[in-house]
């Protein structure tokens, strides 16, 4: 069994009204992440999201690209201890 784990992702870049929380939350429930995606008021995204370190760091491919009409300037990952999310949820 592959051990859990907790990606803190920060994304920077044109990555809020385009899509980007949506698209992150269904890659997220795609792939059998839980967590949560956020926007924050300096116009980035901030992602908590849990799972296999192959998971995560598929995902957090995915957030380098970002949905089709957002652009990406840079992705920030923090490796942390799991804290069991059950699902994965849009915040505001």
């Amino acid at each position: 069994m592959n051990q859990k784990l907790l990606y803190k992702i920060h994304v920077i870049g044109r990555v809020q009204g385009v899509g980007f929380r949506w698209s992150a939350a269904t890659e997220a429930r795609s792939r059998g992440i839980t967590g949560y995606v956020k926007n924050l008021s300096d116009g980035s995204v901030y992602i908590e999201a849990e799972g296999s370190k192959e998971q995560l760091n598929d995902f957090a491919e995915w957030c380098r690209n970002g949905p089709r009409f957002g652009f990406v300037e840079a992705v920030n990952v923090e490796t942390c201890p799991p804290v069991n999310y059950s699902d994965f949820l849009i915040g505001h």
